[in-house]
């Protein structure tokens, strides 16, 4: 798990960003609010855009790439 802080100062575009702890990009200790330990940012997302409608995962450090996994039933490998 990692822990996940939500900006409180607005970005350029006027979005309230999440970052990892460790994010390079992450703002002061003063200009954030601790959001918890979560696996990912789209987990840590869930949770701020409660706190803050204008919540988005910072590019830096949030991005997650995701790929499903498909398997065909054996009935359809026929």
């Amino acid at each position: 798990m990692k822990f996940f802080y939500l900006s409180s100062k607005p970005n350029d575009l006027g979005h309230f960003e999440i970052h990892e702890k460790e994010c390079p990009q992450i703002p002061d200790a003063i200009d954030r609010d601790y959001l918890g330990p979560f696996n990912n940012g789209r987990e840590a997302l869930r949770k701020a855009l409660l706190m803050n409608p204008g919540s988005v995962c910072c590019e830096h450090c949030c991005q997650t790439n995701f790929e499903a996994m498909f398997s065909q039933s054996k009935k359809n490998q026929a």
